[in-house]
């Protein structure tokens, strides 16, 4: 049988080391440090200051950026606990960005306010540059130069929301916000491993494809992501050796009535491709729309074949197989359909 033993909690000194010399007032008592010791230090000339309520940095001097962060961190963190008092509060925002190395935002040093995210019933109020924001969600935390920050695309969308909505106290920064830049950056770094399905995914949550901006930069980004799918399916198509297909026809019946815009189609199979086609759907509404072209087409006989980005870049081959055999059975019974766009 196995036995775990406990670890024993870091000493003063070791914590002082993870965490850049800023600790709670929970933390120092748990380590022998009675609060009547705490305030002597922290007096005028003494050898450590109180950056927020109950967060001590043990030095004299201004705090670096990375001070700043972590006293935020553990301010906003439950109870400070002891391995960083991490658990249930992470960066997000602008100070997430500049944590992660966005380009298109201000260094850390110029970060001056920095957004901690918290579950909802949690009692806290701002301090200080610290600015408190609620979630209903679970918290995913990605360690970062040792501090937790939200995952790219909630930052990506809390910084956005900051900016686009025009409040000077919640750093609104109206038209100059880098909100292009920004989307970009996050999609293109592989590193920071932000699909742009996931990005989507964020900023429908969030509200923000309402926003202007933000939509004509999130439609560019998933219409490339589209494209280069709808590039390798088209190759596929050709080491297959499957006759070339339409791309983007509109399929009508013989009376005129709308049926759907599949991304490829053999007429003389009955046979269409639909790619990704979550990639085109950033509202509610359009996916709804999307869907039943899907249905109706299915409905008339057209076998539809779905085609995923990630699935065709794991396996390339069976993707191939799969629109080769869909080809050979054709669809089933289908109604006689009008093609236009071509």
């Amino acid at each position: 049988m196995n036995y775990r033993i406990p670890m024993p909690p870091p000493s003063l000194e070791e914590l002082a080391r993870r965490q850049q010399n800023v600790l709670t007032a929970g933390q120092l008592r748990a380590r022998g440090v009675p609060a009547r010791i705490i305030s002597e230090h922290c007096r005028r000339g003494g050898p450590w200051q109180r950056l927020l309520p109950r967060v001590y940095l043990l030095q004299s001097g201004d705090p670096s950026p990375e001070q700043r962060m972590w006293a935020a961190l553990l301010y906003a963190a439950q109870n400070g606990r002891e391995e960083g008092g991490r658990a249930g509060a992470v960066i997000t925002g602008t100070a997430a960005l500049a944590l992660y190395g966005f380009a298109a935002v201000p260094r850390l040093p110029a970060v001056t306010g920095v957004d901690v995210l918290v579950p909802r019933q949690r009692r806290l109020k701002d301090a200080g540059e610290v600015r408190i924001r609620r979630t209903e969600r679970e918290l995913v935390a990605h360690s970062v130069h040792g501090l937790a920050c939200a995952p790219v695309a909630r930052a990506v969308a809390d910084a956005l929301r900051e900016w686009t909505s025009g409040d000077p106290a919640c750093g609104g920064a109206g038209g100059a916000a880098p909100v292009r830049e920004v989307l970009c950056e996050a999609v293109r770094r592989p590193e920071l491993r932000c699909p742009v399905r996931e990005l989507a995914a964020e900023l429908a949550e969030s509200g923000l494809v309402a926003d202007p901006r933000v939509r004509a930069v999130l439609d560019g980004l998933l219409a490339g992501e589209r494209d280069r799918t709808l590039e390798r399916v088209g190759e596929l198509v050709d080491e297959w050796l499957l006759p070339v297909p339409l791309a983007g026809p509109e399929l009508r019946m013989r009376g005129g009535t709308y049926v759907a815009v599949p991304d490829l189609y053999w007429p003389e199979a009955g046979v269409a491709v639909e790619v990704d086609s979550g990639l085109r759907c950033v509202s509610e509404g359009e996916a709804a729309w999307v869907r039943g072209g899907q249905h109706r087409m299915e409905y008339l006989g057209v076998r539809v074949v779905y085609v995923c980005g990630t699935r065709l870049a794991a396996d390339a081959d069976a993707v191939g197989a799969e629109l080769r055999e869909a080809f050979r059975l054709g669809g089933t019974d289908v109604v006689e359909l009008m093609v236009s766009g071509h």
